[in-house]
């Protein structure tokens, strides 16, 4: 009950009572800690006995009679047989038991058939007596068949027969085998089958049902025992007069005909009772010709949902039958001449069931006692009572009133502390309880131990126990530290046996509690601590995963949680609500680590619920995940082949396990064995939802299939191959296609075609009929040709000329379908014009345009591929002579007019033809035109060299450029001090308007100073490129001519030469040294030294030289074997000067233009500057728009020119 709420308000406590578990008996059991306290005598209570019925299997080595109780002072035991005293330490052959109890063991010495019989067992001691449940011991004996001699049976065919067992009597459950002397079983169905009782039916006997050695088997299974009764024989006599209307035989008797009969249950009508959980077997067996079929029902309503029809529907099996299955049945026989029926009056009953079993109790002195004992059952139980083991009448009381189910003992004292027993029966069994009463005071004894530590979490609730033991019962309260009044509010609540509930616990609820049980009789009390803590919680919990199969999953799992449990906080792992045992062989895949859990290769088995467990010794939290595997569909099964038409088939198969990944489609192959065996194609694919395909085949195929489910993961396993299915041959079903018509002659037509493939034939002798004729011929016959090769040439075609060709497949069973003509030309010839009007437009000194008249296209020959461009330079404007230069083409796809021609040399006169191509090749070239194109920018110088390099001034002398590509106005010459640092001097410019000019001296330069020279040459459109040079002025005067440096043309943008630049520093460096410490130089030794270093130096110098100008591609070897200068010299090694190429990094603030009209260097444009033409494709493939390099190779043309890509 919960507490009303008022302070100060005493709740009473009932004496708890614990039953022991021993059926029958209910004891009342004094705790431990209250026998400690004082010795308190109690009444005898059984604790264990032997099972109602104990049969003696003969395998079996002994039986124990088991009887044991407890009581104070300890019972002593003794027994009844079939109601009759019975001692067994009277007989030897009876074994003591080794614990004291009352038990005695009976050995299987081969003579128990007087130890047969009904056992009762009695504990008492001086305040009392407990018996035991009856104990029925049975022997059994060893069942067997009578020895007889069974008499043949004969009956005409048609007659029912019935083979009668009679099994005998044995310890069930009992197994019936009908089989012959080579025990062969005898095959039942609906007209033969074996009865309930154990006998053979027949419905109707044939003919083959004679036999000489029918055979009863009945098994005993708890024995161990199978028993065979004497063979019967069973001759069925043929009447001769035959029919064939009977089913099941090809001839029957046509008289024996008959309604049925139901040889089993005989009469009308059954009563039938049973037991409550028992399965109800009702069976109707028939007889009559033809053989009858079985139908039952239940009158007034239908059959339960769990009955069962079986035996081919002779016998309704209703399992574990209840009160609502009773009522009426009935079996109902029929054939075609009639029917008989069977009534089952089904009756459920049930053993005795406490529904008030009686209760051990403590009454105090001078209490009313009420011993209640209620029963059910039907038939209804009969209720018996017992004192001590004796019926009521042989002990009589004064203040004992007996009623049918119950006793009161009026104002009971000590003296009527006794055990009670009471009995229920009926037919079906008998039930016993006991009933320990004792009538005693005692005062409170609290067996919960003083002074407990409790702890709570806030939020949760926490039970404070105070468990008594007393009488009368005990008054109970809990108060709060030194408080006297009793803790009260809607969160506490007293339970019955004295514990003290807290719910939504708080933080001010910690403190020390007080328990006090007190009665007539005195009082007791205790303390309890209750410590609140901070609760556990997750914080980071697992999160559900999807998996491939074979990688590693995991799961996190953090917690928060009091810091006074830091090391007393557990935390394990759930799969499946089943912790994960670590150290367990099966679990090697499991590794935690910190909280989180990692599972190594997994499998489909580790899919499921994990969940992350975190305990305190106070409160857990638990957080779930689920782990689901995914992986590739695994293959389909039992493919199946339907609709077989020869030119389909519908293929059917059960999708195989999709592995938590749905399937998207489904891929079907196929293997044909004929031609391609072991190779599998893919034929289908169809939707994941499908499971059947119709496919369509090819003729004259051996087919079989397989296949494979796909999804998101990948595509799994294909299936086993389906059965092989041949198709018939038949014509083919389609014609060749991808047909391609060329002419390489003028005067023929290729035709090709990509051939039918093997699997396309559909049967042998596959042909192709090749049909044409010329387009627009009107009505013309097709010229038709017969090959089995996938080409064919028409020789003798007019040039360039449309033909309708169609090609159509046949084999020995016929030709396919009607197929598509095309349209195809004959072979081309070369154009036989050339453009006229052609005419050259000046765009610039590098591009020009050219226009011409198009080629008339009967003229073509075939079919236009576009014009080609063919121009050589004849000469330098500045030169007389003409000479045939390279030749260069450029071609233009498609019908035009006009086209840019560039990369053309500034200052130049050209020659230019013009010519149309086709297929075939170029036509005729036009007439040649020649054009000039103006003045440019000049090229590199080719040659610059520093010379006389002195303290304070450095000679350059330098060569024309190769090219001027116009008429030279002089040089503009430019210089800067560098000194090998980022920061650099000014840019000096120097114009020298001499354009004959070839030397130039620099003075007031700085001594020992680091310089960069430029030099470009001018026409009147400006300068061209600069050409540089390095070099550092002497300490001292240097001789005349004996420092100078020859210089290739060299581009400003190639990569310097830091080869060079470090020798030349380092040989500055030395002579640094050398001047500054000058007196050095005129020791012998020095002189000697340094002329050494200089003779290996020059040696080394020469044998590079040699050695780099041996391959002939040394660029500025060519310009200078071309155009040799006289005052080339060779390099000396105390030279200063250095020669750099220009793509080193610019620096700062040199090589400034000086003039706002100085041209870049190239002065070439390409195709890329004009956005008119545009890059095309030859029908070959080959890129259009393209012209030849500069190298001087004779130009070669013919049919297939040869050109170099722009």
């Amino acid at each position: 009950m919960r507490w009303s709420g008022r302070p100060g308000v005493a709740l009473f406590l009932g004496v708890v009572l614990s039953f022991s578990g021993t059926p029958g008996s209910s004891s009342l059991d004094i705790p431990l800690e209250v026998l400690s306290h004082m010795n308190i005598e109690q009444l005898p209570t059984i604790t264990a006995q032997s099972p109602n019925t104990m049969i003696a299997f003969p395998f079996d080595e002994s039986y124990s009679m088991r009887c044991a109780a407890k009581g104070n002072p300890e019972p002593e035991f003794r027994w009844t047989k079939n109601g009759q005293e019975f001692d067994p330490d009277q007989d030897p052959r009876l074994l003591p038991p080794e614990d004291g109890s009352g038990t005695f063991i009976i050995p299987n010495n081969g003579n128990l058939s007087e130890f047969q019989g009904i056992y009762r067992c009695y504990a008492s001691n001086k305040l009392g007596t407990a018996i035991s449940e009856e104990i029925e011991f049975v022997v059994p004996h060893v069942p067997k068949f009578p020895k007889e001699k069974i008499d043949p049976i004969e009956v005409e065919e048609g007659q029912p027969v019935t083979l009668k067992c009679n099994p005998p009597k044995g310890i069930p459950p009992l197994q019936i085998y009908w089989m012959t002397i080579g025990l062969q079983h005898i095959e039942q169905d609906e007209r033969v089958s074996i009865g309930l009782n154990g006998n053979l039916y027949f419905a109707n006997a044939l003919e083959r049902d004679s036999r000489r050695d029918y055979c009863c088997f009945a098994s005993f299974s708890r024995i161990r025992t199978i028993v065979q009764k004497t063979a019967m024989s069973l001759v069925v006599r043929n009447t001769g007069l035959k029919t064939d209307s009977a089913p099941g035989s090809g001839f029957a008797n046509s008289i024996l005909k008959s309604k049925p009969s139901l040889l089993s249950p005989p009469g009308v009508q059954t009563y039938t009772h049973l037991v409550k959980g028992q399965a109800l077997m009702l069976e109707c067996i028939a007889a009559g010709y033809p053989t009858p079929k079985v139908e039952w029902i239940r009158v007034g309503q239908g059959l339960p949902d769990r009955a069962i029809v079986e035996n081919h529907g002779k016998v309704l099996h209703i399992p574990n039958v209840q009160q609502e299955d009773e009522g009426q049945y009935k079996c109902k026989a029929k054939n075609g001449h009639g029917e008989a029926s069977h009534f089952f009056h089904v009756t459920v009953e049930e053993p005795p069931q406490w529904t008030t079993r009686p209760e051990s109790q403590i009454s105090m002195i001078g209490s009313d006692v009420l011993i209640k004992c209620v029963a059910t059952g039907n038939p209804k139980p009969t209720i018996s009572w017992r004192v001590n083991g004796l019926a009521l009448n042989e002990v009589p009381a004064a203040n004992r009133k007996v009623f049918d189910n119950k006793i009161i003992l009026e104002r009971a004292n000590s003296s009527d502390s006794a055990v009670y027993q009471c009995e229920a029966s009926n037919k079906h069994g008998t039930i016993l309880a006991n009933a320990n009463i004792m009538i005693m005071n005692l005062p409170p004894v609290i067996v919960t131990e003083d002074s407990l530590q409790y702890s709570a979490v806030q939020g949760k609730t926490i039970v404070l126990h105070c468990k008594t033991f007393s009488s009368p019962p005990s008054v109970i309260t809990w108060s709060k530290e030194d408080s006297a009044d009793s803790v009260t509010g809607p969160r506490f609540f007293l339970h019955d046996n004295g514990s003290l509930e807290i719910s939504a616990v708080e933080e001010g609820d910690m403190g020390e509690y007080s328990c006090i049980a007190k009665n007539r009789e005195g009082s007791r009390a205790i303390t309890a601590f209750l410590d609140i803590k901070e609760p556990t919680k997750i914080v980071d919990p697992p999160m559900d995963l999807r998996i491939l199969v074979g990688t590693t999953a995991q799961f996190v799992c953090q917690a928060e949680f009091d810091r006074s449990f830091n090391h007393e906080m557990e935390t394990y792992w759930l799969k499946d609500s089943v912790v994960i045992a670590l150290n367990d062989t099966e679990n090697m895949g499991y590794l935690v680590d910190d909280g989180i859990l990692q599972i190594a290769n997994v499998s489909y088995s580790d899919q499921g619920r994990y969940s992350c467990v975190v305990r305190s010794p106070v409160d857990q939290d638990i957080a779930s995940a689920h782990l689901i595997v995914t992986d590739v569909p695994d293959a389909p099964e039992d493919l199946m082949l339907s609709e077989l038409s020869g030119k389909s088939v519908k293929l059917k198969w059960i999708p195989g396990d999709d592995h938590n990944s749905s399937t998207t489609a489904f891929v079907i192959e196929f293997e044909e064995s004929q031609r391609e065996p072991g190779i599998w194609r893919e034929a289908q694919r169809v939707p994941g939802s499908h499971t059947s395909a119709l496919l369509k085949l090819h003729g004259h195929a051996d087919y079989r299939f397989r296949v494979s489910g796909v999804n998101e993961v990948g595509q799994g396993r294909p299936s086993e191959p389906s059965e092989s299915y041949k198709t018939p041959a038949r014509a083919p079903d389609k014609n060749p296609e991808n047909i391609k018509i060329e002419g390489h002659l003028p005067h023929e037509m290729d035709i090709n075609w990509e051939p039918l493939a093997p699997i396309e034939h559909n049967g042998p002798g596959l042909e192709y009929k090749v049909s044409y004729r010329q387009q627009g011929t009107g009505d013309e016959d097709w010229q038709e040709h017969v090959v089995k090769r996938h080409s064919f040439i028409v020789k003798g075609t007019p040039t360039f000329v449309p033909y309708e060709i169609k090609i159509q497949a046949r084999n020995h069973k016929g030709w396919a379908p009607e197929p598509r003509v095309i349209v195809g030309y004959s072979g081309e010839d070369f154009p036989s014009a050339a453009p006229d009007d052609v005419a050259v437009e000046v765009v610039n000194n590098t591009l020009v345009k050219v226009s011409w008249a198009r080629v008339h296209k009967d003229k073509l020959h075939g079919r236009l591929g576009g014009y080609r461009v063919n121009w050589w330079r004849l000469r330098s404007l500045l030169a007389s002579k003409k000479s045939h230069g390279e030749k260069h083409a450029l071609t233009f796809p498609g019908d035009r007019s006009h086209a840019l021609v560039p990369g053309l040399r500034p200052f130049s006169e050209y020659s230019l033809i013009v010519m149309a191509f086709n297929g075939r090749g170029n036509g005729p070239g036009s007439h040649p035109v020649t054009f000039r194109t103006p003045e440019g920018v000049p090229d590199q110088i080719s040659v610059l060299r520093t010379m006389d390099i002195k303290k304070h001034s450095v000679s350059l002398s330098w060569s024309p450029p190769v090219e001027p590509n116009g008429v030279l106005t002089g040089y503009l010459l430019q210089y800067q001090l560098i000194n090998d640092t980022e920061e650099v001097g000014p840019l000096v410019s120097v114009n020298v308007s001499d354009p004959d000019a070839s030397k130039w001296l620099l003075p007031d330069l700085e001594a020992m100073s680091k310089y960069k020279f430029y030099l470009r040459a001018c026409t009147r459109l400006g300068c061209g490129p600069a050409t540089s040079e390095e070099c550092a002025t002497t300490p001292e005067a240097t001789p005349t001519g004996t420092s100078s440096r020859n210089f290739s043309q060299t581009s400003t943008r190639s990569p310097p030469s830091t080869t060079v630049a470090r020798k030349a520093n380092t040989t500055l460096s030395s002579l640094g040294l050398a001047s500054i410490h000058g007196g050095i130089s005129t020791q012998g030794w020095f002189i000697g030294l340094m002329c050494a270093v200089a003779l290996l130096t020059l040696i080394l110098l020469i044998a590079c030289f040699v050695n780099r100008n041996k391959g002939g591609k040394y660029s500025v070897k060519e310009k200078e074997d071309l155009h040799p200068d006289v005052e080339s010299q060779g390099m000396n090694d105390d030279t200063f000067c250095e020669y750099s190429d220009n793509d080193e990094k610019p620096l700062k603030g040199s090589l400034h233009s000086t003039s706002g009209d100085m041209k870049p260097a190239d002065s070439g444009d390409s195709l890329v500057d004009y956005g008119e033409e545009e890059a095309q494709f030859n029908e070959d493939g080959s890129f259009i728009g393209e012209y030849t390099g500069r190298k001087e190779k004779p130009s070669t043309e013919n049919k297939a020119n040869t050109q170099i890509t722009a």
